[in-house]
């Protein structure tokens, strides 16, 4: 690592600590040659997963997306922010750990209402209306009815 400072390129690490969520490291270190110190963070380098989108355009997976999509889903429901986060941080692992290079929108649009179905039924709902393309009033009834009925047998 190269001193900010002097551009050396000998330095100690004095103190290493993982962050909160455990995704990085956070390193300070010291420069061997003119002694001033400096902080590093390291990270997990991910290959850039693409999402293959319905009408097969190719685009780079963005998790803040997702959390767009499920905030637009939840507005004026009573869904904290940090079960949105966890969830967007849970399909975002879920993409990252199937070792894929590409994954289609439609999966990830599942995934996001398997999420939902468990936070707020109306974010649901909403969402798998617009994912799934509702075309009239009684697609959206059959859709209700069946989340009524795995509630039931819950």
């Amino acid at each position: 690592m190269k001193c900010p400072f002097c551009g050396s390129i000998d330095s100690k690490v004095i103190d290493s600590r993982l962050n909160e969520d455990g995704t990085s490291i956070r390193r300070r270190r010291e420069c061997i040659s003119c002694l001033k110190r400096y902080t590093t963070y390291e990270k997990i380098e991910y290959t850039p997963i693409l999402v293959v989108k319905s009408n097969g355009n190719r685009q780079i997976f963005d998790p803040a997306k997702i959390k767009n999509g499920i905030l637009k889903a939840c507005e004026k429901r009573p869904v904290p922010i940090a079960k949105v986060d966890k969830l967007v941080a849970d399909i975002e692992k879920q993409v990252n750990n199937s070792l894929a290079q590409e994954i289609s929108s439609k999966k990830i649009g599942e995934m996001v209402m398997d999420g939902l179905k468990t936070l707020d039924d109306v974010a649901y709902v909403r969402f798998a209306s617009v994912h799934r393309q509702f075309k009239d009033i009684n697609t959206l009834k059959e859709e209700i009815e069946r989340l009524i009925g795995n509630k039931k047998d819950e």
